[in-house]
């Protein structure tokens, strides 16, 4: 099955806050039920993967000014039918940042989130079950900024706080990896 692999990750992650833990709980019903979690398609939510990139020094994330959302953000993306979410969080990073000194912490799940997408267009309000990793990249390699995004920037914990208005998703992350 090819939801086998996230199931897995998931039943390994053992998440410390309230919030996580109910979120992980959420995920695996709704894994367990949709065969095409993994397709945008899916019109109430879909699995989504996400990088959170910090520096070498541990005092920096990068993050990303989303161009539609309008908010400072994690980079990442849809998982477009590819079941393996570190290579979708890898590849949406590369793609949403220009850099190649991206390298993967661990691949154990580093964070969890189940967010509401406003509609847009065509497209109705739905769920991203946001399943995030955690990377480190050189902060002097110069950043690309594609379509996607208004702004790239490598953010202090304090300016995390201002820029994020208070997004409990990246302070959790902020809390779980910078010093």
């Amino acid at each position: 099955m090819h939801r086998q692999k996230i199931l897995e990750q998931l039943q390994s992650y053992s998440p410390e806050l309230e919030a996580e833990k109910q979120f992980r709980a959420s995920f695996l019903a709704f894994i367990e039920v949709n065969s095409t979690c993994f397709e945008r398609s899916l019109q109430e939510g879909h699995i989504t993967g996400s990088a959170w990139i910090i520096n070498h020094e541990r005092d920096k994330a990068l993050l990303t000014h989303h161009f539609k959302l309008d908010r400072w953000l994690q980079l990442g993306g849809h998982a477009d039918g590819d079941p393996d979410i570190i290579r979708v969080a890898t590849k949406e990073a590369t793609e949403e940042s220009g850099l190649s000194s991206i390298e993967l912490v661990s691949d154990q799940i580093f964070d969890i989130d189940i967010h509401t997408i406003p509609a847009r267009k065509a497209e109705p309000e739905h769920l991203h079950y946001d399943v995030r990793f955690l990377f480190k990249a050189d902060e002097q390699e110069p950043l690309v900024v594609n379509r996607e995004s208004k702004e790239l920037a490598w953010l202090y914990k304090n300016e995390l706080w201002k820029l994020s208005n208070n997004n409990e998703s990246i302070l959790r992350m902020a809390e779980k990896s910078l010093k």
